[in-house]
């Protein structure tokens, strides 16, 4: 499990901020960055609307510590262990019923582009760098990057981009489809914030997870499914907002 003191999280108006606190590179000790019962325990306060990952410092994460890594590898059992924690933790913020922002700033390699790749929308500074470099360690991405990457930058783009290991600006990201929005330098956290709280702002937290997770089960059902739970939920905040307007209640 990894230590809590690596990560920090506040609440701001209903919007969770986590930071991966160790700077300068904001590197992973583990797969795990923050324990998952912990990080449920954070996402379980009913008043939240939205979530921000960010670094602290400089940089996003600089990703996995190689010599941990290499270190593990001699126990496979514990790296399989390790690395399904990891994978469960990306996943649980992927899943998240609230809208997820990585917000970019400088360096976002291997882990950290993971930790990335699975919030919902991403904000990267001009000034950002963005790579798979695993490949250079003759590794490659382990939690998730190769199932994700592609649904964002399409089949070769993505090839390229792990083969290469090579580092991308954020103008080349957004191009790609990786990155969804471009802040001025090392201002990735304001751009965000601004972004989330324009979402979130005075918006039923029912409204915005009825939205979220629509949205995600248009990638994840059958289309006649989703439409069909798209029109429950549509019906129930219709209800909602009637007798809301019928008893008067601001």
């Amino acid at each position: 499990m990894s230590s809590p003191d690596k990560v920090t999280y506040e609440m701001r108006e209903c919007i969770g901020i986590l930071t991966l606190h160790d700077p300068p590179s904001n590197g992973l000790a583990l797969p795990e960055f923050v324990p998952t019962d912990l990080f449920n325990q954070w996402i379980s306060d009913i008043s939240l609307k939205g979530l921000i990952i960010r670094g602290e410092g400089k940089n996003f994460s600089s990703g996995g510590r190689l010599e941990a890594i290499f270190n593990t590898g001699e126990d496979p059992d514990r790296l399989a262990n390790l690395m399904s924690d990891g994978i469960a933790l990306l996943q649980s913020i992927q899943d998240l019923e609230i809208p997820v922002i990585a917000a970019i700033n400088r360096v976002c390699f291997g882990g950290g582009l993971e930790i990335a790749l699975a919030c919902h929308i991403r904000v990267a500074s001009e000034n950002a760098l963005l790579a798979f470099p695993e490949v250079n360690h003759n590794l490659m991405p382990g939690m998730g990057g190769t199932f994700r990457l592609p649904k964002y930058t399409g089949f070769s783009n993505s090839a390229r981009m792990i083969l290469d290991g090579d580092t991308i600006t954020a103008s080349e990201a957004r191009e790609l489809g990786l990155v969804d929005h471009i802040a001025p330098k090392d201002r990735a956290f304001e751009h965000a914030w601004t972004l989330m709280r324009k979402m979130t702002h005075d918006r039923p937290v029912k409204v915005i997870r009825a939205i979220m997770t629509t949205l995600k089960n248009s990638a994840e059902l059958p289309q006649d499914e989703a439409m069909i739970e798209e029109t429950r939920l549509f019906y129930s905040l219709a209800q909602d907002e009637a007798i809301r307007r019928k008893t008067g209640e601001a």
